[in-house]
């Protein structure tokens, strides 16, 4: 059955997707401010919160691109009519990935400490980030797991119930959030960081249980493991092979840039935390697009439908640009108001005002960018992916960083720097895509 591509069939995947995505970021600024307000130790519990959530999110990162190889063969094998042959290949993937995880559990687990002192933490610090580690590090399996149903869903057209999970589990952590760090006086003694850490096992428990639950009533996907190998586990593989070198690249890019403005002076890493913030909370705005090109383009490639595949390009990218050029208007209005929600510090915010139209003049090019990587992702052109990463990263935003670092730019250095690393990865994916599907 031919799909429609029309603004009802993209909004039925890209809005739940935009939903679900901005649930994180607004998660993590709340644990930031629960934590942040402990009445002991508050400061020391905010490092060691910092410093782990951010070890753990790296390993999640990593482990995590699993879901879009699920997600580009579900739906390429949905589209061919042969969903029936995918088989016992979910099963064995999310087995192999949740089975790295835990090995992995394990070892940083019994090497925790000297992780964190190798990340400079010391004393309290450490101390917070041992015991917080070792409640939070179990929810590694169930995060992994929980986002691989969420790629077989993604593959499956259906956006909807990831969105579900992701909302209660969001909701829940918050509630768990205060109930457990602040505690409930006559009934819950007050946990503090360790409350934190119990809030958010609990509440990947719950999600996990959510999506197994829904998988299993909602689709005719099995997670049952059988034997023999499926003969697309080794693409798979590959495919998430690839994704994590890409990953790695683009983290890359991301710490030299925050090495670069802590070198420059505090004001200036004030400046590039906020600026970042934003740059990603907008991502996560046009991601449900680039979740809606996944989707639907995996399903159209898998038909060989390379019509289709040009007009859900054209759709998409138009609905997201939309969206970038509203987010841009609304900061060109609002940047002042926005910057004194982060700081009070006038000189930060100074600086901040001077780098955020390089921040903001960039949607639409990160929108196109993030928009044709749904795409490919779909169509399991993961190769070409990374390669497109490696380039932008090695060739474009390293060279512009230092560039700009020898010509005294400042912080206003290392946003040309994203700009030329964003603009490369835009062109160089929505060239290929014309290349491949312009004339069909």
């Amino acid at each position: 059955m031919a799909q429609s591509i029309n603004f009802k069939s993209i909004n039925r995947l890209a809005i739940p997707a935009t939903l679900a995505g901005i649930a994180e970021p607004l998660l993590s600024i709340t644990d930031t401010a629960v934590v942040g307000n402990i009445p002991v130790n508050g400061l020391e519990s905010l490092a060691a919160a910092g410093i782990v959530g951010s070890f753990i999110s790296m390993l999640v990162w990593v482990l995590g691109q699993t879901r879009s190889a699920i997600s580009a063969l579900v739906s390429q094998y949905l589209g061919a009519g042969k969903l029936n042959e995918i088989g016992a290949l979910p099963g064995q993937a999310i087995f192999f990935n949740v089975g790295l995880s835990i090995v992995l559990l394990i070892i940083t687990l019994f090497f925790a400490q000297p992780i964190f002192e190798l990340m400079e933490a010391s004393g309290t610090i450490l101390q917070y980030c041992v015991s917080y580690y070792s409640i939070r590090v179990w929810g590694l399996p169930l995060t992994l797991f929980t986002f691989a149903i969420f790629g077989i869903f993604r593959g499956l057209q259906n956006t909807f119930w990831p969105m579900l999970v992701a909302l209660v589990g969001a909701l829940l952590n918050i509630g768990l959030d205060f109930l457990l760090v602040y505690g409930l006086e006559g009934f819950i003694q007050p946990m503090y960081l360790e409350g934190a850490a119990w809030a958010s096992l609990i509440a990947q428990a719950v999600m996990a249980i959510m999506a197994f639950v829904l998988l299993w009533i909602k689709s005719p996907i099995s997670l049952k493991l059988r034997f023999p190998i499926h003969p697309e586990m080794r693409r798979l593989i590959g495919m998430s092979l690839n994704l994590f070198v890409r990953t790695l690249s683009l983290n890359i890019a991301l710490m030299l840039a925050v090495r670069e403005a802590t070198a420059l002076g505090d004001r200036y890493i004030g400046a590039h935390t906020i600026a970042i913030n934003l740059w990603l909370l907008a991502a996560f705005f046009i991601d449900g697009y680039s979740a809606a090109g996944n989707s639907m383009g995996g399903r159209l490639y898998g038909a060989d439908d390379k019509k289709g595949l040009w007009k859900l390009a054209k759709y998409v990218n138009g609905y997201a640009q939309i969206i970038s050029l509203v987010l841009l208007i609304g900061g060109l209005i609002a940047y002042k108001p926005i910057g004194t929600l982060f700081t009070k510090d006038v000189v930060v915010l100074q600086t901040f005002y001077a780098i955020f139209p390089w921040v903001i003049w960039a949607l639409p090019i990160n929108a196109l960018a993030f928009v044709f990587d749904g795409l490919f992702k779909g169509m399991g052109q993961m190769k070409y992916l990374r390669n497109v990463l490696l380039v932008a990263t090695f060739l474009g935003f390293i060279p512009t960083l230092y560039l700009g670092k020898y010509l005294h730019w400042g912080l206003q250095g290392i946003w040309v720097a994203f700009l030329v690393w964003m603009a490369l990865r835009s062109f160089s994916l929505w060239y290929r895509f014309r290349v491949m599907f312009a004339r069909s």
